[in-house]
């Protein structure tokens, strides 16, 4: 399955204004990095891949919109997958993004 373009174009609109920002295809996704860091994708799977601090990961969870990516069989810590229907509106998604920017604002530069 192709990655959701539309939500790629949402994406990279919303990251118009964050400096540092460039971005990447990667396994058939689309990721947006940040100072070299990933900080989202439109996954391949359909919906949105999002770092995210590890500790708060597992409490953002809500089992189903909001889920632990997962990744060869196991789950990446601080990674989750937004269903769709969870990034639907401008709003949603930018509440999201901004959560994973400021936990790879955290990381040591690259």
């Amino acid at each position: 399955m192709a990655y959701d373009e539309e939500l790629a174009g949402r994406l990279r609109a919303a990251l118009s204004f964050t400096d540092g920002v460039s971005e990447r295809r990667m396994f058939g996704g689309h990721g947006f990095m940040v100072h070299g860091h990933m900080v989202a994708a439109a996954s391949s799977s359909g919906g949105l891949m999002l770092r995210v601090d590890p500790a708060e990961g597992p409490g953002l969870c809500d089992g189903s919109g909001v889920r632990p990516f997962r990744m060869n069989g196991r789950d990446l810590d601080g990674w989750l997958h937004l269903a769709p229907d969870a990034v639907a509106d401008t709003a949603s998604l930018e509440t999201w993004l901004r959560r994973g920017l400021v936990y790879v604002a955290s990381l040591p530069p690259k």
